[in-house]
């Protein structure tokens, strides 16, 4: 499929009013990607921070992973919706609107004084960050032409995501110890401050969908569908895979979607076109990318949760201990786009995929007693490294076969393979720790957490495996042909 360049909203010009200069890529490419980090950021920023939460706020066991969930099903759930709108209202538009919400929520959570207030703030982050991250992949690829520069653009913009998810339990430390859990949150007001000045000077709307109308039944049955499936998949770990209440809300969620794709199989102007399920590209590289966020996301929150129950680290400490493998997943995500021309984006995906699944396995053989050097250190930079050199070639092959006006579509796609992913591999990979584990009575065993955890890095390695025979088998060898961009 050929890939038409991104057109200006404006379809016309007087001939004697010059048009106005287009921004330059790297402004562009900059705010959209502190734009990305502020979402990814706050997936992982508030987990070292939870032991002060439930002191400060009396919440429960259940409390505090609703602090997590409440982010992750409302990203989820509205980020197809956000896509879209992004492509029917505006690129800009759907980035500052969603820059907006995403800071009004992280204002309430950081103000809020029961437990329930602070839910609802992490569910309002959620939706903000739904409509932004979208727009922030197809304000990237709009911004730069078609090509190696675009394939260094996304790599620029799935380092500045990878390093998000990695900064948190540095950026999570260092607030809560220096100041206090609010500011986990409240942080977010000056930086959002600072992209949302960015992106009014820099930013210039983009609408290559006008015309179209929004799909509400469709919006309505994706939305509900993806959000109740992350529900009974984030409630599993409380619930367990097998309990009535998590299979009933598992099969309403697959119903939903079964309705929707009847919809859109009939609407004249559907959602999601299923039509971009039939390219190859597009199925099989947001396919690795769901099964990279499932090892990925349980990564951070295993390497944490390790480091502090099991070595006794201080919240900072954990954070910092993690900023090697923060680096290596920027030097992976740079590293892809110089290798692509010469190995083809499908190679170096698979190499990566390789890289950080021996990660995984290395991180695996873990122990009670473990050295920074070998059970932190050495399998992180292998982990992250790997999975930024994976991703942003798959970004690329998914988004490179997209219409301008399926951009911002398919962006989302790509953002919720991701999330769903990492919500699917977190629960999963959480329920199989605690079976390892055992039940825990009053203070756990520093021996039996560090099994579980072991037996979940071990399940993702396998997971990592297995995208790599998809890969293989599924991914073109030939790469989608990329029209220039006309000037």
């Amino acid at each position: 499929m050929t890939v038409m360049p991104q057109t200006d909203s404006a379809t016309s010009t007087s001939p004697l009013v010059p048009p106005a200069p287009a921004p330059r890529a790297w402004a562009v490419v900059l705010v959209a990607c502190a734009g990305q980090f502020l979402v990814v950021l706050d997936v992982s920023v508030v987990n070292v921070a939870l032991p002060s939460l439930r002191a400060d706020l009396g919440l429960s066991a259940l409390g505090l992973q609703w602090v997590l969930n409440a982010y992750s099903i409302a990203f989820a759930g509205f980020m197809l919706l956000g896509g879209r709108a992004a492509d029917l209202y505006g690129r800009k538009a759907m980035f500052l609107l969603g820059l907006v919400v995403f800071t009004a929520g992280s204002v309430a959570g950081g103000l809020a004084q029961e437990g329930w207030q602070l839910v609802a703030g992490r569910a309002v982050q959620g939706l903000g960050a739904a409509v932004l991250s979208p727009a922030t992949l197809t304000l990237v690829t709009g911004a730069v032409a078609p090509g190696p520069a675009r394939s260094r653009a996304i790599g620029t913009w799935t380092a500045v995501g990878a390093a998000g998810g990695a900064a948190g339990g540095f950026v999570g430390g260092l607030l809560v110890d220096l100041l206090s859990w609010r500011w986990v949150l409240l942080v977010n007001v000056p930086v959002g401050a600072l992209v949302l000045t960015g992106a009014l000077l820099w930013l210039r709307e983009s609408r290559p969908g006008t015309g179209r109308r929004l799909d509400l039944p469709g919006a309505i049955l994706v939305t509900g569908g993806l959000a109740t499936l992350a529900y009974g998949i984030v409630q599993t770990e409380e619930a367990g895979w097998g309990d009535p209440k998590t299979l009933l809300t598992l099969l309403g969620a697959l119903v939903l979607l079964a309705v929707f794709v009847a919809v859109e199989a009939r609407t004249a102007a559907p959602l999601m076109p299923l039509k971009i399920f039939r390219t190859r590209t597009v199925s099989a590289a947001n396919t690795a990318i769901l099964l990279f966020g499932s090892s990925s996301f349980g990564m951070w929150f295993f390497m944490t949760v390790y480091a502090q129950n099991v070595l006794g680290y201080t919240p900072l400490q954990a954070g910092l201990a993690l900023v090697p493998s923060s680096l290596s997943v920027v030097l992976g995500s740079k590293l892809a786009p110089r290798l692509m021309p010469a190995l083809g984006a499908r190679t170096v995906a698979v190499v990566g995929a390789l890289v950080a699944a021996s990660g995984f396995a290395w991180q695996s053989t873990m122990q009670v007693d473990g050295t920074f050097l070998t059970t932190i250190l050495g399998p992180g930079i292998l982990m992250m490294g790997g999975i930024g050199l994976a991703t942003t070639p798959l970004a690329t092959l998914a988004t490179s076969s997209a219409a301008p006006g399926d951009a911002g579509l398919v962006s989302g796609l790509v953002n919720t393979s991701r999330t769903m992913g990492g919500a699917l591999g977190l629960a999963t990979l959480s329920t199989v720790a605690a079976a390892v584990t055992g039940p825990v009575h009053g203070t756990p065993d520093p021996a039996a957490l560090t099994s579980g955890y072991a037996t979940a890095f071990r399940v993702s390695a396998s997971v990592l495996l297995g995208a790599t025979v998809l890969m293989l088998l599924w991914l073109p060898r030939r790469e989608p042909k990329r029209a220039p961009r006309n000037s």
